[in-house]
């Protein structure tokens, strides 16, 4: 999906909204955002799926075999890869949803970018979901942005993730590329989309679950059979309230603003630094 100002999901960017978002992570002392490439190049569609019930999410997945340089840029889960669609007045930013080619667990090195997009007619992003195997698409010559600055939060012993709708797209690539694997540390991963329909990796949560990391599904319009977690994400948090030790404690956001700012909100009154919350923007 695109974004409006003011803007709603976190993983998809606009140039502009790069440099808003650049100023806002100045003033909090943070490094800012890379610009765009100038370079540009094509890359070939591998394939493209439905990623939910309901088609509102698609699996995209691009050829990069003869793009070593583009592969090996991507060195950080949380960053995004630039498209410049034909008709489209901008470029439009993908957060990358398989991990980094040095970090893959799949014992072989990848040859391509998996992208979770949102199929919302009219859009830019949406004409990725009609394209066909062998289609090209100009992209950047490079990744782009720091992606999740984990680093930041290594010595926590509990680590909230917290992801709405798409914005699971990253902490994918984040999971993959073996956090949480630590026996050190306890990863809880709230999820919350409207209902199971349009709630896309669930046939990767088995595997997540083996990584060690604790997946808390949270639903806004269930149907009647559902027994887990009703309502949004924040008010879950709010149900379960774990954060123990905030000195111990990390987060990491990726989706809609309402929730990044409930959750950041929650978080910096049971006493956690600002500095352990992280998203990747």
């Amino acid at each position: 999906m695109l974004l409006r100002s003011p803007p709603r999901h976190l993983h998809l960017l606009r140039p502009h909204h790069l440099r808003v978002l650049s100023h806002a992570a100045a003033a909090l002392a943070s490094p800012a955002p890379p610009p765009a490439p100038t370079e540009w190049t094509e890359a070939p569609v591998a394939s493209v799926r439905a990623a939910t019930a309901d088609a509102s999410l698609f699996h995209v997945s691009l050829d990069l075999s003869a793009h070593g340089p583009l592969l090996a840029s991507h060195v950080a889960a949380g960053q995004f890869l630039p498209f410049r669609l034909p008709s489209a007045p901008y470029p439009i930013f993908l957060a990358i949803s398989s991990p980094p080619p040095a970090s893959s667990s799949s014992g072989s090195s990848p040859k391509s970018f998996d992208f979770l997009v949102k199929r919302l007619p009219g859009t830019p992003s949406a004409r990725l979901c009609d394209l066909r195997p062998g289609d090209l698409v100009p992209v950047g010559g490079s990744v782009v942005g720091r992606g999740f600055e984990v680093t930041r939060i290594a010595d926590a012993r509990d680590v909230l993730v917290f992801a709405t709708g798409s914005g699971i797209s990253p902490i994918r690539s984040l999971i993959e590329s073996g956090f949480g694997e630590n026996e050190k540390i306890d990863v809880s991963l709230f999820y919350g989309v409207r209902n199971l329909q349009r709630m896309a990796y669930q046939e990767r949560f088995s595997d997540w679950e083996s990584r060690g990391i604790k997946i808390i599904p949270v639903l806004s319009r269930p149907d009647d059979q559902w027994t887990g977690q009703r309502g949004y994400v924040q008010n879950a948090f709010s149900r379960a309230k774990k954060v123990i030790n905030p000195s111990s404690t990390g987060a990491i956001l990726c989706g809609h603003k309402q929730m990044t700012e409930e959750i950041t909100r929650a978080l910096v009154a049971d006493g956690m630094s600002k500095d352990k919350i992280l998203t990747n923007f």
